[in-house]
């Protein structure tokens, strides 16, 4: 199962240059890198990155996380995943931009 994270350009340019992170200033507030499952992404988007341009959306394969990856209760009583490590560039199994429309930011077809 694909999990996702949303990063702004300069937090993922910091993850490219570095090859891993602890997230965005939110989830390092957190004590962990909040991810979303497919389900929870259009929504979570419009509610933390409404209007944000130059957004790209991290793919990670959920089971391969192992013990550091916690599904816990959150938004709307909810299980989010949440991962207690740093985010590794090898965790990732893709990564799109993520324009903004017209309409809104534009997911990949697929999701």
């Amino acid at each position: 199962m694909l999990i996702y994270k949303i990063f702004r350009a300069d937090e993922q340019a910091a993850f490219e240059a570095a090859g891993e992170t602890l997230g965005a200033p939110i989830d390092i507030q957190d004590g962990f890198v909040h991810f979303y499952a497919a389900d929870q992404l259009k929504e979570t988007c419009a509610k933390y990155f409404a209007g944000a341009e130059g957004l790209f959306l991290l793919a990670v394969e959920a089971d391969t996380l192992g013990d550091d990856l916690k599904w816990e209760v959150s938004r709307g009583g909810a299980l989010f995943p949440h991962l207690f490590r740093p985010l590794k560039a090898s965790d990732v199994v893709w990564t799109k931009p993520l324009p903004l429309g017209p309409n809104g930011h534009e997911f990949p077809d697929d999701l």
